[in-house]
């Protein structure tokens, strides 16, 4: 894909129980990096790779029950160099796991888990570069 018009995502957004307390969590456990705040508050964090996340406040709607299928967006997947790895860094922070290591759709390997509010995340390791049909 070549000279195309859209890039692909520049950041999602998740509303937190505590915006400040979420982005230290974002920041010291998956290494992003502060990078813009709004005064709303709304935290623009930085990832390695260059992606944004923004953390803002959440409303008094209250939660849905969600699993993977769900309809809408169901979960943030973060591509990792080592997965067993990613998974000892996570075990050291005791986050909750969403189920075991299973094999990714697409191919490599995939494990779910949540932030501190309860948003599903993965950790997935893939092979690269990825092919397109």
């Amino acid at each position: 894909m070549t000279d195309s018009l859209f890039l692909g995502v520049d950041h999602p957004a998740v509303a937190a129980n505590d915006v400040e307390a979420l982005a230290d969590w974002y920041c010291r456990v998956l290494g992003y990096q502060r990078w813009f705040r709004h005064q709303k508050p709304v935290w623009m964090l930085l990832a390695p790779d260059q992606t944004l996340l923004e953390i803002m406040p959440k409303d008094q709607t209250a939660r849905p029950e969600r699993t993977t299928w769900t309809p809408g967006w169901s979960h943030v997947a973060l591509r990792v160099t080592n997965i067993d790895s990613a998974i000892a860094h996570l075990n050291e922070h005791h986050i909750v796991w969403g189920g075991e290591l299973t094999n990714a759709i697409g191919g490599g390997r995939v494990r779910n888990f949540f932030d501190p509010d309860g948003n599903m995340l993965q950790i997935l390791e893939r092979p690269l570069p990825i092919q397109s049909y």
